[in-house]
């Protein structure tokens, strides 16, 4: 997982609450487990004419002119800006996959769905909560400002605009903080330990051979 610590990146507006994670990505794409490969069909309903199937060619497909992502202002977005809710729905982990696979690396809403918000952390997404108050603002600069970028900084904290004309603070909880500032996923924490887990290995087999 690639560790996040600060990232200045465009700000993509999706003016919708209680996006749902088949919105995200829809069911039919649901098949693989391969974490990869899922951007091409990040909101596929919305971002095109037609409807998408696993394995079809995306190049030759009708965008949707009037979905947000297709317009070129937004076009290379890192940040997504969204209402409340964001992610509720089922708990399919290929939502957070997608977001990523896409370009994204931080969310802001007011709030998410449980699980997927937990999902987001464990895939090097970093969702940000902040007051309805405060998001309308940045909805208002984004739309005001073509190329509108915001500054994140994990470490402290914060992000703010290139103009400084807006700053802001959020919270993270300390572990999921140090395991997207070292990019630790599951897998990652889990090979912190993987001498000691070699050695419990190494003293059961010696213990119980028959258990090989």
């Amino acid at each position: 997982m690639e560790p996040f610590r600060i990232l200045t990146g465009l700000v993509a507006p999706l003016d919708r609450a209680n996006v749902d994670t088949d919105a995200i990505i829809p069911k039919q794409f649901l098949k693989s487990i391969k974490r990869s490969g899922f951007g091409p069909n990040l909101f596929d309903a919305w971002r095109y004419l037609d409807r998408g199937e696993p394995g079809r060619d995306n190049a030759s497909r009708p965008l949707n002119p009037d979905f947000v992502l297709n317009e070129p202002r937004y076009r290379g977005a890192q940040i997504l800006l969204a209402r409340r809710n964001f992610g509720c729905g089922s708990s399919r982990e290929h939502a957070p996959w997608a977001l990523e696979n896409y370009g994204f690396r931080a969310l802001i809403a007011p709030s998410y769905a449980d699980i997927f918000f937990n999902n987001c952390f464990k895939n090097g997404l970093l969702p940000i909560v902040l007051p309805e108050s405060q998001v309308d603002r940045l909805f208002d600069a984004v739309k005001a400002f073509p190329g509108f970028t915001l500054t994140i900084d994990l470490e402290r904290e914060s992000g703010t605009s290139a103009d400084g004309s807006i700053a802001f603070a959020f919270d993270v909880e300390p572990f999921r903080k140090h395991c997207l500032l070292n990019g630790l996923d599951d897998i990652g924490l889990t090979l912190q330990h993987a001498d000691e887990i070699r050695a419990f290995e190494a003293k059961r087999h010696a213990a119980q051979p028959w258990l090989r």
